[in-house]
């Protein structure tokens, strides 16, 4: 299939994109980006030995989009372009709902105006809520404690009444948990613009040298050791998620959460991460993060049993691909 893959120079677009590419699909990508680097492009046609049609463009725009439709032959969408930062949406909450929601609705319509009848939608486990764990897809929503978690939930009631008003739209929403890791190669993984926002980056970067101490975020929550409790999947694990999920894609609105369905702490994975690489990674409490909850895991048995698909890797090897890629890049 030709797939267009918006924000695929990002982290989990860029792996997904190879994921894709070693499936035998062809690739387009759209990406601003905004969060990413040209150069994962680049990378991406390394790894998978094949090429890729690059456009960088902002996904909110109607007119270029349905320029790019017209131009391709698509069969299916993955969208993972976005702002995808919880503390800073809660700082810029116009901007997560701007982008996040527009991007969404054009590229709805345009699947509309040309036929495109798959549509993967990158959601998140934020759209829980603060829910009991582990996370089951048939949940009802609870009001998000943040603006991005709230613009994933516009954005899936936006896909399934698209989906409702047009019976043959085939829309995947992938509610997953934290991604963390690398490509085995070094050549891709997570390489944000400016401060990392996600735990594994900022890790990585203290331990290389390049950021003073780890920042973590509360130690008051009634978990283990008393820090947020998260679902680390491998950006692998999640990549393959998408290709099986768009290899199962059926008219109507399917929902799977993507992870492990184990909790670990923050200050686990710091230990796990130190005993996994022979690294120490100072770090120091600071107070709670807006929009943070305490815990949030999945229950990701519907995806084994629809989709074919698991987890395989472990918290060690999360650790070690993070390591190897931090060690290897060069921004």
């Amino acid at each position: 299939m030709n797939i267009l893959v918006t924000g695929g120079a990002g982290y989990i677009g860029s792996h997904t994109c190879v994921a894709l590419l070693k499936a035998g699909h062809s690739v387009v990508i759209a990406d601003n980006l905004c969060n990413s680097k040209r150069e994962a492009v680049d990378r991406i046609e390394e790894i998978a030995g094949k090429k890729v049609i690059f456009y960088k463009i902002n996904v909110t725009d109607s007119a270029l989009i349905d320029i790019l439709f017209s131009n391709h032959q698509f069969e299916g969408v993955i969208h993972f372009a976005g702002l995808k930062a919880v503390g800073e949406s809660v700082e810029k909450p116009i901007d997560y709902y701007y982008n996040n929601i527009v991007s969404t609705m054009v590229l709805t319509q345009a699947c509309v105006k040309h036929g495109v009848a798959k549509f993967v939608f990158s959601s998140s486990a934020t759209v829980y809520g603060d829910n009991q764990v582990p996370f089951v897809e048939t949940m009802k929503l609870l009001p998000t404690t943040n603006p991005y978690g709230e613009s994933k939930v516009m954005s899936e009631r936006i896909l399934t009444d698209a989906a409702t008003a047009h019976p043959d739209l085939a829309v995947t929403l992938l509610r997953y948990f934290n991604p963390v890791g690398a490509h085995p190669s070094g050549l891709i993984g997570e390489a944000p613009n400016g401060i990392p926002n996600n735990l594994m980056p900022y890790v990585a970067q203290v331990a290389k040298g390049k950021l003073e101490k780890l920042r973590v975020f509360g130690n008051d929550y009634g978990t283990i050791d008393g820090t947020g409790v998260r679902d680390y999947i491998h950006v692998m694990d999640l990549a393959q998620g998408h290709v099986d999920a768009l290899d199962h894609l059926a008219p109507g609105v399917h929902i799977y959460n993507l992870g492990t369905g184990r909790g670990t702490s923050v200050l686990e994975l710091v230990h796990a991460f130190e005993e996994a690489n022979g690294l120490k990674v100072p770090f120091e409490i600071v107070p709670r993060r807006a929009g943070d909850i305490a815990s949030c895991y999945a229950d990701a048995s519907k995806a084994e049993q629809e989709l074919g698909w698991k987890a395989s890797r472990g918290i060690v090897e999360m650790c070690r691909d993070s390591w190897n890629f931090e060690k290897n890049f060069k921004g």
